[in-house]
């Protein structure tokens, strides 16, 4: 186990470098306008955390040790359907439960 002095190293250290990256953009930049690339680049980044977050509890779940789970990768097939399908987000996590649930259930 990590000591009690190490782990709170660990997250003042994770806090502090999470107020500078912050403060690179707010404080630095905050006042002048931002290059149209930057921009561009910026509007996926709420795209992307999500799938980072759902992709290793897709494959790789801890409740079934580690092991790939048909049923999860089913949901996640019909999440990612609905959700090009309709354009909607709360129609595609809802699609996703509704599968998942179903299928657990099923012989």
């Amino acid at each position: 186990m990590i000591e009690q002095t190490e782990i709170w190293f660990v997250i003042v250290a994770l806090g502090i470098g999470s107020f500078l990256l912050r403060f690179l953009f707010l404080g630095f930049i905050g006042d002048r306008p931002m290059p149209p690339w930057l921009l561009r680049h910026l509007r996926y980044t709420a795209v992307t955390v999500l799938p980072a977050l759902v992709a290793p509890l897709v494959v790789w779940p801890a409740a079934n040790g580690g092991e790939t789970d048909p049923m999860r990768v089913l949901a996640a097939a019909a999440t990612l359907f609905i959700g090009f399908w309709t354009k909607n987000v709360i129609a595609a996590m809802g699609s996703g439960a509704a599968v998942l649930l179903v299928a657990h259930y099923l012989p």
